[in-house]
C-alpha cells in the first residue's frame, strides 16, 4: 500500500505541477475557445488574470505532494481545484469527465490515506 501511495502521490502532484506551470509558461497551446458558456467561462479566467491564481495554487500544491512534505495542506489547497475541475466537467464540459473522475479518486485516496490529519475537522463540539 506505501508503494501505491507513493506512486499516486507522485502522479497527481506532476499532473498539477505541469498544468499548474503550463498557466505561466504556455508550453502547451491553447486550443480555439468555443463560442458558448464553456468559451465564455474560460475567457473570463483567461482575460481576468485569474488563472494565475490558479496556476499558482496548483504549483504549490503539486509541488507539496511531489516532495512528500506537508502533503494534508498540499491536499487542502488542491482540493477546492479538483472540486472547480469536476463541477466544471459536470456543467460545461462533459466530454472530459473522464479525467475530472480519475484526478478526484486520486485525490479521494490521498485524502483517506492521510485522514488522521483531517479527523479534526468531523469532530463535534
Amino acid at each position: 500500500m506505501k508503494i501505491l501511495t507513493a506512486v499516486i502521490r507522485l502522479l497527481l502532484g506532476l499532473v498539477f505541477v505541469v498544468f499548474g506551470a503550463n498557466a505561466f509558461l504556455g508550453f502547451m497551446p491553447m486550443p480555439e475557445l468555443p463560442h458558448n458558456a464553456t468559451g465564455d467561462f474560460l475567457n473570463a479566467i483567461f482575460r481576468s488574470g485569474y488563472i494565475y491564481g490558479i496556476g499558482a495554487c496548483q504549483v504549490a500544491g503539486g509541488f507539496l505532494l511531489l516532495i512528500g512534505r506537508f502533503i494534508p495542506l498540499g491536499l487542502t489547497i488542491l482540493g477546492p481545484i479538483v472540486v472547480n475541475i469536476v463541477l466544471f466537467h459536470i456543467f460545461l464540459d462533459p466530454k472530459g469527465m473522464v479525467v475530472a473522475l480519475v484526478v478526484l479518486v486520486l485525490w479521494l485516496f490521498l485524502m483517506w490515506r492521510w485522514r488522521s490529519a483531517f479527523a479534526g475537522l468531523f469532530r463535534s463540539r
